[in-house]
């Protein structure tokens, strides 16, 4: 797959986002990577042959201050090879990038990994 076509997948997945989330999105770049960094890997005790398949950084909405503006957009990393790797089709792809979605935009809402692991069930509920 080349990397247009899963950048156009991605760019579908996020718009099968609720309404009301993608409209509270605000200062959040979504981009597309490769591979994650081997130093992030190493940070977040992620050991080969497990990866990532996506990964948010910045400050949770919830934990922001008054006083938090005029900042960087937080950032949700999509890894293209390690999804294509784990996946037997383009229809897997999409999967998969929904579900790492639904994941990252979970924890910029401050969502626990209880709270989002529920909400992937429930997604996956409505998937014949």
């Amino acid at each position: 797959m080349t990397r247009e076509r899963f950048e156009r997948l991605a760019d579908e997945a996020l718009a099968s986002i609720p309404d009301k989330f993608r409209a509270a999105m605000r200062n959040i770049a979504i981009v597309v990577e490769d591979q994650p960094d081997a130093a992030v890997l190493e940070e977040l005790g992620v050991d080969p042959p497990d990866t990532l398949f996506g990964l948010y950084e910045g400050v949770p909405l919830p934990e922001r201050q008054w006083d938090h503006g005029n900042v960087l957009p937080d950032r949700i990393s999509l890894f293209r090879v390690p999804i294509e790797e784990a996946s037997e089709s383009d229809d897997d792809v999409v999967v998969t990038i929904g579900e790492t979605l639904i994941h990252e935009v979970g924890h910029y809402f401050g969502l626990s990994e209880e709270e989002i692991e529920d909400i992937e069930k429930r997604y996956w509920r409505r998937r014949p």
